[in-house]
């Protein structure tokens, strides 16, 4: 069994920073790509950030130059460095691994339980 638990997650004022992390334990035999994605209210999950086994990175345009994804292979974990926080960033942020544990051959997708990010104005 594999489980995703983040944390980081609060209320900041705009413009200000917050950082989100998210540890996988359990059975791992590997993780390939990790990433983040977001929901608000009333909308669609989408893509924030995504980073590769070779860390390369990509990004929503609507967070590039503002957000940072990084990752500790060692620990199993992403974080999500989040400056110049705007109000249109508020939403639920979940991450996101592809991970073959050892009950598997190939990968899967695991999700965290996702952690509340508010941004007032």
């Amino acid at each position: 069994q594999v489980q995703l638990v983040e944390s980081g997650g609060g209320l900041v004022q705009a413009g200000g920073s917050l950082r989100l992390s998210c540890a996988a334990s359990g059975s791992i035999f590997s993780i390939n790509a990790m990433g983040w994605y977001r929901q608000a209210p009333g909308k669609q999950r989408e893509l924030v950030a995504t980073i590769t086994n070779s860390r390369r990175t990509n990004y929503a345009d609507s967070v590039k130059g503002r957000f940072t994804i990084s990752r500790d292979n060692a620990k199993n974990t992403v974080y999500l460095q989040m400056n110049s926080l705007r109000p249109e960033d508020t939403a639920i942020y979940y991450c996101k691994m592809v991970i073959r544990d050892y009950s598997r051959s190939y990968d899967a997708d695991y999700w965290g339980q996702g952690t509340q990010v508010t941004v007032s104005s």
